[in-house]
């Protein structure tokens, strides 16, 4: 097992901020992106990102339990699943800091896998999970930028990101270098939140997560607002056909998704041909 700290990433992704200084969305003329329901420049974003999750890293996995009753669970097996781990495949898991989907590709067969995430703290508490798991071999952790992986063109097998691509600061650039890095016959798979298909339903999610969901955060993680943007960013991420067209847009063939709970969550897949 292995930890890589990617310098020439980290320090375009990691800038200090102070939301007193900084100007106004759009004041400098710079383009600007979505950070929740916020809108902010694009250069803060990862920043700011980077900020939430530092701050509920520690308590991530057990959030996740019990925001979803244990259903995240069941959405991860199953894409496992139908990634269908085999021996001396090479996987990259972007976003995958606490080791989630790592875990289960190794445990399912797969051959080697790379997790890389923007955040340190992520990445640090999956290393600590990796360790207490005996899982030791075979795993690499690196610090870096969807947008800009510090991988080879051609050089995995698969490609996965779990919970992770809304908060990226331009989602097309990521899903361009998936393409890249991966080898021709090489498999992306994005497992993301997504819009509810169950008509009356969504309106009972919105209460959950716009009400108990960030209460949930305050009393658990001793971070609300955290919550409350984790809530928005959900409902800012594009819908299941937007999604799978901007699949499509960077290069993907043979682009599908299958939701999972009545479209809570979808799992995306291409090849790159």
């Amino acid at each position: 097992m292995a930890f890589h700290w990617q310098d020439n990433h980290c320090c375009a992704i990691f800038p200090a901020m102070s939301n007193n200084t900084d100007p106004a969305a759009g004041e400098t003329g710079e383009n600007t992106t979505h950070f929740g329901f916020r809108d902010v420049p694009e250069s803060q974003k990862a920043s700011m990102v980077r900020e939430v999750f530092d701050t509920v890293a520690s308590k991530y996995d057990l959030m996740n339990d019990l925001m979803s009753g244990g259903v995240h669970r069941l959405w991860k097996d199953s894409f496992i699943n139908e990634l269908k781990p085999r021996p001396g495949m090479k996987l990259l898991d972007v976003a995958g800091g606490t080791g989630d989907i790592a875990f289960r590709f190794l445990k399912n067969g797969g051959g080697s896998v790379t997790v890389c995430d923007i955040n340190y703290e992520m990445l640090h508490v999956g290393r600590d999970r990796a360790v207490d798991h005996g899982i030791l071999k075979n795993i690499n952790w690196t610090v870096g930028d969807a947008q800009k992986l510090p991988l080879p063109d051609q050089s995995v097998d698969a490609y996965t990101i779990a919970f992770g691509i809304r908060n990226v600061t331009r989602i097309e650039e990521a899903l361009s270098e998936a393409h890249r890095v991966l080898r021709p016959g090489g498999k992306f798979q994005c497992l993301e939140f997504s819009k509810v298909v169950v008509p009356g339903f969504d309106k009972l999610y919105d209460t959950y997560s716009f009400k108990l969901l960030p209460e949930i955060g305050r009393f658990i993680a001793g971070n609300r607002e955290a919550y409350q943007y984790l809530a928005e960013s959900i409902r800012k991420f594009p819908d299941q056909e937007t999604f799978a067209s901007m699949i499509r847009a960077a290069g993907f063939e043979r682009v599908k998704y299958r939701n999972l709970s009545g479209g809570i969550a979808a799992i995306h897949s291409g090849w790159r041909i």
